[in-house]
């Protein structure tokens, strides 16, 4: 009797051995990037953006939108000096599942402010996306974690361009901006 039972599960143990091992979802990173050096001494990031409504399904994304958006924002935008401050802002962080179709859209503004808060420039990108045909049940967390890949890396793009294109002397590296001065030499504590 044990023999045929172990006759009839062979068929399901080889084809679970079979099987492909589950897929791995790494976190949406970019700081194998040169980072941008923005003339500030701070950077602040206000990620308070709610979805709203039910149907804004990217929290379920195994890679979700807001501290996706978060990390490319650490990981790009440097503080390399200066007295002011960065303000990296999400405004839209939103994928919305109508029916059989995701429609993703995000938005960021870096505001630059100085030393006395008085604004000096700021940037916008925004990036949207639509992907119809969701596929099972089964299929969904890695469909979703493709598409908020595909617009953050099409943001990672837009926002570098638009910072390039509005900070001009802002940028540390920039034509026409200036460089700390290298250091030359610096006295180091001798052994305790």
């Amino acid at each position: 009797m044990l023999n045929r039972r172990a006759a009839l599960l062979l068929p399901l143990f080889a084809a679970a051995c079979s099987s492909t091992p589950p897929r791995v979802f790494a976190p949406l990173r970019y700081d194998y990037l040169d980072p941008i050096l923005l003339d500030v001494g701070q950077l602040d990031i206000d990620d308070r953006w709610r979805p709203i409504g039910a149907n804004d399904v990217g929290a379920q994304s195994p890679a979700p939108p807001v501290p996706s958006l978060v990390a490319m924002a650490r990981d790009r935008l440097k503080p390399a000096g200066g007295a002011g401050r960065a303000v990296f802002t999400i405004t839209n962080a939103s994928i919305i599942r109508a029916d059989d179709t995701l429609i993703g859209n995000f938005s960021v503004r870096v505001d630059i402010v100085d030393a006395d808060g008085k604004a000096q420039a700021f940037a916008e990108a925004r990036v949207a996306r639509t992907r119809a045909g969701l596929g099972s049940r089964s299929e969904f967390p890695g469909l979703l974690y493709d598409f908020v890949k595909a617009m953050m890396d099409s943001m990672n793009v837009e926002l570098e361009y638009q910072i390039r294109r509005q900070f001009g002397k802002l940028l540390l590296g920039a034509p026409g901006a200036t460089l700390p001065a290298p250091v030359q030499q610096e006295a180091l504590p001798g052994p305790r």
